[in-house]
């Protein structure tokens, strides 16, 4: 007797059924369709009933993945609000400019991308026509991100609507002469039309998310209604593979950003070849995003489908589309009618059946150019479903075809992401395709015109009009006119100068100093201090309670540690953003705030403070995003350095973060030795970013969590400390006129070791040096290089570390808690003999004092390398060098 079949275990068997027979006879209903009507029956009733469920509010789990087909039927489509004729006339025009633009600059070998923007134009045709609000009307309009590689549509758009010239479409990517257009969208390089960088793949999803978020948060912190701002991300559904396209669906979802939609062009392309050759990237995407909580719409096939799917009485045609891999769909796309009779409808009997009434003609538009993307009807149908749906971001998932209208060279083809030019045949193709009236005169191989209507013809008044009534021309990056904000008073800076006997780590000290900021009257308002889940680590908990943590919910819990003082406080108005363990959010966090003056013309001053290790070497990408952005603000790396994070060991010991930085031309860099420095430069950063002329830069500090007394600020020392160098400490009296002499200049915690070096030195071996504070070996390079480039030009001037060290005696040694690179930045224009100490190599768990021994930069180290410099110049004994190695134990 064999043993019963076992059903696996399931959560449905922990629950109590009060009605077994009435369970029993659900199932057997269930049953009797599959047997009576077959599976396919069976399984339909059981979606419906779950869709039925879900719509009648019954708490039971979603549905990931619903049939290959739209989400809105052509039957439920409202009525397109617009002349179609002309806006598709419109969109031909856009086409060809777009393609020409590209293949004209292949002449000059920068290249360009024709097929992304041939499948998307009516995404965005569309939206521009009926649904982007541009920046002239009430609020601050939408926020576009703009797919990178669609940029020459853009481009053609601005062209035909008179905001560029063929001269500028002529100078796509050649930007060195001043007149020529950006790649991709880069607001640095074109700042009145472009608001987002976004061509560095998953940075923009991840953006959009936030900027949704923040501003949310600007309207419930009452600084800035902008509830009419709808937030539109365009999206490839290669480019959802990066991790960062997918890292914030949940907190999107979680917070109800319905002020938020996605609209991933599904061509079924990455650059190279099919997304998902053996499976089907839609299908995927929408149990990712419904998963997540998101409202997915889709957008699938073109009107000449719909035939087909009446004909499906049997439900064969959903099951194979469910079926056929998307490297599987490509190949139709490009194969003839006889094959797709063959390997599409030859599945099974059905579907034969179903083609057999099907002509040639209807089965080559379907599979080869019917997509719910190239339709203007179907686009505005999504558009309007997402804009109108509450409570949940949307996700569009439009499918079209790569390379539409360009062409069977071009269409579905694996290369055409690496296709830079059309033949002048394949031009003539696309115009008769899209009934321009180009003679054929001008349709030589050799130069490709422009085309365009006339500045008064129909189409470009069409366009100017609809963009009028939305509020302007999109897209389009305005910075509004704003008042400098007002320096904060003296009083909230003078705590720190004025120093503490008792130990402090910089660290402690700057956040001290933002916690008086935020009590300015004036400015107060304004800080938007930002932290991945590290605030307490970072002594920041007393902003808990008195600025609050932001939360749309507001807090509907009563916290674990609500009888305390600083107990965690969440808030609808709350201030601090404390972002979980992301760096990656919290500094499109960061991104979100630093442009809030260009976005919606409210300024703002965000801090993002962070695990040192974790900034740069994490996220750096984003900083450039930062730097294209034109963003402002403070960038904090805390517990920074190699050594003074004890026992952390190699993944949290940073020794590199300011070379990194170092190549940031935005990022203005800071290793602040003790907390005078830090109020020096954080006013200098205020006056900078947000005073009479504000610059487009913004401010990474490093700072440390070494307790440390923290001395008053010597007078004069400001310049010294904005420009990068100034001298700290006098060597002790020299013995005689001839003793040997040394500079020492350190950044950052190392000041303390040349310190303990500098007595060492002239008690042990008569060796007198000065003391330097670097505080930005950054800085210091910057002003060299510019006084270089100025002589190349006849103007000549001296380096402001060249001036300064100019009269010091004797050797240069330079300390820091970072690799020697970092003070090596300076070294060439330093006439002394120098040398550098620093942290290089991987990091270590001990001590402060073993790992500042094992790198070589404690103080006994310091001395050594002094007398070294001073011994190759006869100063001193060549013995006193293995002396000292041996008195300290080296």
């Amino acid at each position: 007797m064999t043993d019963p079949v076992r059903k696996a275990p399931s959560e449905l068997d922990q629950l109590p059924d009060r009605d077994t027979e009435e369970t029993a006879e659900w199932a057997a209903s269930l049953d009797a369709v599959a047997k009576a009507a077959g599976s396919n029956r069976a399984e339909y009733l059981m979606r419906r009933t779950l869709q039925h469920a879900e719509a009648a509010g019954l708490a039971l789990p979603k549905l990931l993945e619903t049939d290959y087909v739209n989400t809105i039927p052509t039957s439920s489509e409202p009525a397109f609000d617009g002349d179609l004729e002309m806006e598709s006339r419109i969109t031909a025009w856009n086409r060809w400019n777009a393609a020409a633009m590209v293949t004209r600059g292949s002449r000059f070998g920068v290249g360009g991308h024709i097929a992304t923007f041939a499948s998307a134009a009516w995404l965005y045709e569309t939206g521009f026509n009926h649904f982007f609000r541009g920046k002239e009307g009430d609020g601050s309009g939408d926020q576009l991100y703009i797919q990178g590689h669609a940029s020459p549509g853009i481009y053609a758009r601005a062209f035909l609507d008179g905001r560029l010239s063929e001269q500028h479409l002529d100078n796509f990517r050649q930007e060195a002469g001043g007149d020529g257009l950006p790649s991709y969208p880069h607001p640095r390089r074109l700042p009145w039309l472009w608001e987002f960088p976004t061509v560095s793949m998953g940075l923009g999803p991840l953006s959009a998310v936030y900027q949704a978020r923040f501003n949310r948060y600007l309207e419930n912190r009452n600084i800035k209604d902008t509830s009419n701002s709808h937030v539109w991300a365009f999206l490839g559904d290669g480019e959802m593979d990066e991790p960062e396209a997918t890292a914030a669906l949940t907190l999107a979802a979680r917070e109800g950003l319905d002020n938020l939609t996605f609209v991933i062009n599904c061509n079924l392309q990455r650059l190279d070849g099919p997304v998902r050759a053996n499976f089907r990237v839609v299908q995927e995407l929408e149990g990712a995003f419904r998963g997540a909580g998101w409202n997915v719409v889709k957008s699938l096939w073109g009107t000449a489908w719909d035939e087909l799917f009446q004909l499906d009485t049997t439900g064969a045609l959903l099951r194979r589309l469910r079926a056929v891999p998307d490297a599987q769909f490509q190949t139709y796309a490009t194969r003839d009618v006889a094959y797709i009779r063959e390997h599409f409808f030859g599945a099974e009997p059905a579907l034969q059946q179903l083609a057999a009434v099907l002509s040639d003609a209807k089965i080559a538009e379907c599979f080869h150019t019917s997509r719910g993307g190239h339709e203007a009807r179907k686009v505005y149908a999504a558009y309007k479903a997402a804009v109108e749906h509450k409570g949940q971001p949307t996700v569009i998932l439009a499918q079209t075809v790569k390379g539409y209208t360009l062409g069977p060279t071009f269409e579905s083809r694996n290369a055409n992401h690496q296709m830079k030019k059309l033949t002048g045949k394949e031009f003539r193709a696309m115009r008769d395709l899209l009934e321009l009236p180009i003679p054929d005169a001008k349709l030589d191989d050799s130069l490709v015109p422009y085309g365009h209507p006339g500045a008064d013809s129909p189409e470009v008044r069409y366009l100017q009009e609809r963009r009028a009534a939305l509020g302007g021309p999109a897209p389009a990056r305005r910075v509004h006119p704003v008042a400098p904000l007002p320096q904060p008073a003296e009083k909230s800076f003078a705590a720190l100068k004025k120093g503490s006997k008792q130990g402090m780590a910089t660290t402690m000290a700057f956040v001290r100093l933002v916690k008086d900021l935020m009590r300015d009257k004036e400015t107060g308002k304004r800080w938007v201090p930002i932290v991945p889940d590290e605030a307490r680590t970072f002594g920041m908990e007393a902003l808990f309670p008195s600025a609050g943590i932001y939360s749309p919910l507001g807090q509907t819990y009563d916290p674990v540690d609500r009888d305390q003082l600083m107990y965690y406080k969440e808030a609808k108005d709350g201030q601090v953003l404390n972002e979980g363990i992301t760096e990656a959010g919290a500094m499109a966090d960061f991104i979100a705030a630093s442009t809030a003056y260009s976005t919606h013309g409210e300024t703002m001053i965000p801090f993002y403070i962070f695990y040192s290790m974790f900034g740069w070497q994490r996220t750096g990408d984003q900083m450039w995003q930062l730097a294209d952005q034109l963003g402002k603000g403070f960038i904090v790396g805390a517990t920074a350095g190699r050594t003074t994070l004890t026992g952390e060991g190699l993944q949290h010991a940073d020794g590199h973060s300011h070379l990194i930085a170092a190549t940031n031309p935005a990022s203005l860099n800071y290793d602040p030795a003790f907390a005078y420095e830090v109020a020096v430069i954080v006013q200098d950063g205020l006056k900078r970013m947000y005073g009479e002329k504000p610059e487009d830069v913004f401010y990474y500090l490093t700072v440390y969590n070494e307790p440390m007394p923290q001395p008053a600020m010597p007078e004069g020392v400001e310049e010294g400390i904005v420009k990068g160098l100034y001298k700290f400490k006098d060597a002790p009296a020299a013995t005689s006129p001839d003793a040997p002499r040394a500079q020492l200049l350190a950044s950052g915690t190392a000041i303390h070791w040349i310190l303990e070096a500098q007595e060492l030195l002239a008690a042990d071996w008569n060796v007198f040096a000065d003391v330097w504070s670097a505080t930005s070996w950054g800085e210091l390079r910057r002003d060299a290089l510019e006084a270089d480039e100025a002589a190349l030009k006849g103007e000549f001037r001296t380096p402001y570390v060249t001036k300064v060290l100019a009269d010091a005696p004797g050797p240069v040694v330079a300390v820091s808690d970072w690799m020697r690179q970092v003070p090596d930045q300076i070294s060439q224009w330093v006439e002394q003999d120098y040398t550098s100490l620093g942290t290089d190599g991987f990091g270590l768990s001990d001590t402060r004092e073993a790992a500042r021994r094992h790198f070589g930069v404690d103080a006994q180290s310091i001395v050594v390398a002094t007398l070294a410099q001073l011994a190759k110049k006869g100063s001193v004994p060549a013995s006193a060098v293995k002396e000292a190695r041996e008195r300290y134990g080296l």
